[in-house]
């Protein structure tokens, strides 16, 4: 099992260079950053924790600027999106910020996707929350068609485009790893026709739910888990289960902060392996 972290990466903490140079020093497999392009000032959908908005939704930086710059700092960490909100993103321009970051990075990126909750952020972008899912999964088909074709075409009911040529490729082949975050029918439908792995949040009884949903998939669909707590319990019935990674949620702070969260985590690694 692997183990790494995520990060909302903003203008005023420990920026994503920094924290990628940290990590690689450290061990750690793999650094997944967040996603928000706005939040709309009238917040009428509220956290799905049903917490205060923290402040840091309002500050990140742009996705594929932060897995840029954590990629030019370091040369073996895999750099993820924990998650890219797909239905907010045009499929053209993203396959190609994808197989960029994948090229400039020799093949490091993760490509973690959700559907979002945040209704009206979606609809800014003039995304429907109602069939916010389908047009995920079409975005998705279509983004695999422009990586892996030499003239890609696409024809659905949201993503519609003639045959097209885009460089460059993916350094990964078919193409990179793609994770679909979230849970839900819909979601859950969505992740065992297009994913390569499944990565749920953590709470208790997920494990047991991933699998029992893994259990229907006609093909392999890998089980990581997001936001995993630094308790080697967890970590120890993670392995059992089969879960390929393990991703912990670092704070959005400063070094010394970033450091004794990292120090807590490690220190379940540890007490996990043995080691």
């Amino acid at each position: 099992m692997e183990f790494g972290v995520s990060y909302f990466a903003t203008h005023d903490a420990m920026g994503p260079g920094p924290l990628a140079r940290l990590l690689e020093e450290r061990g750690q497999e793999s650094v997944w950053f967040s996603e928000h392009s706005h939040i709309p000032v009238s917040r009428r959908t509220p956290h799905p924790a049903g917490i205060e908005l923290p402040r840091k939704y309002l500050h990140t930086y742009d996705l594929f600027v932060a897995m840029t710059v954590a990629a030019a700092a370091t040369t073996r960490l895999r750099i993820g999106s924990g998650v890219c909100l797909v239905p907010q993103r045009d499929p053209i321009t993203t396959a190609k910020e994808v197989a960029s970051v994948d090229h400039l990075s020799g093949g490091r990126v993760e490509f973690g996707v959700g559907a979002g909750w945040n209704r009206e952020e979606m609809e800014d972008h003039g995304t429907d929350p109602r069939t916010r899912v389908a047009l995920m999964q079409e975005r998705l088909e279509a983004m695999k068609a422009i990586w892996t074709q030499a003239e890609a075409s696409y024809h659905g009911r949201f993503v519609d485009f003639e045959p097209m040529w885009q460089w460059p490729k993916p350094v990964q082949r078919p193409h990179p790893p793609v994770l679909v975050g979230g849970d839900g029918p819909l979601v859950r439908a969505c992740m065992l026709a297009v994913a390569d792995a499944w990565i749920p949040l953590y709470r208790p009884g997920v494990i047991e739910h991933a699998t029992e949903v893994l259990a229907q998939a006609d093909r392999p669909i890998e089980l990581q888990l997001m936001g995993v707590p630094p308790d080697p319990a967890v970590l120890e019935q993670a392995e059992r289960a089969g879960v390929r990674r393990a991703i912990a949620w670092l704070p959005c702070a400063g070094r010394g902060p970033i450091e004794k969260a990292l120090d807590e985590w490690e220190n379940a690694i540890v007490e996990f392996t043995g080691g």
